[in-house]
């Protein structure tokens, strides 16, 4: 049972690279799509320049929905091991407990201290695979990403190129507006000052 669950570990972490590669090769492809609208727009191939940038949007998609794929088998894959890791505990739980009865019938002190040792530390093992595992799964769930970082990027971006953004975003344009008022009352008082 365990061989097939890590087989399928290991399939689905395959997947999930090749998964990642599509989705680098759709930004490659995205690139390109740019690089055509640009020089439709250039020729005044506006037609052209649609079809480029639906190209383009359609792309993006496409890398987005292989990334998010690529996500969700690596949260799978997580699981498995977890599962896997879990099974192994069961069996050495198992075996530990038969040695314990065995331990109890006897009334030997000494080996049932001793399969209480082997007992707690396997308690020890499970709880410090559960960290490990709590802690990548925390990882691998990259939805949780600040909304004010997305909307702070997306208007340096904005910036960078002399476009206007509003897509209704909390806190976006916020920060260039509150930054182009003092400017602005800096050069009214510059001029009255002389």
């Amino acid at each position: 049972m365990a061989d097939r669950i890590m087989e399928q570990v290991f399939n689905l972490k395959f997947a999930a690279k090749q998964l990642q590669r599509s989705s680098a090769r759709c930004e490659k492809e995205e690139k390109t799509e740019r690089l055509k609208v640009k020089k439709a727009i250039e020729k005044g191939n506006m037609e052209g320049a649609k079809i480029y940038a639906e190209n383009a949007i359609r792309k993006k998609g496409e890398a987005l929905s292989y990334l998010k794929l690529s996500s969700r088998l690596d949260a799978v894959v997580a699981r498995l091991d977890t599962q896997s890791k879990m099974a192994g505990v069961t069996r050495n739980m198992a075996g530990i407990t038969a040695r314990l009865e065995k331990a109890l019938a006897a009334n030997d002190v000494e080996r049932i201290a001793e399969t209480m040792g082997s007992f707690e530390k396997c308690f020890e093992e499970l709880d410090l695979q559960t960290q490990v595992v709590d802690g990548v799964m925390a990882q691998s769930s990259a939805q949780g990403t600040p909304e004010n970082e997305v909307a702070s990027l997306m208007q340096q971006v904005a910036d960078e190129h002399g476009l206007e953004l509003s897509l209704g975003l909390p806190g976006v344009g916020a920060p260039a507006a509150a930054a182009a008022a003092p400017a602005a009352g800096q050069r009214v008082t510059g001029g009255l000052g002389r």
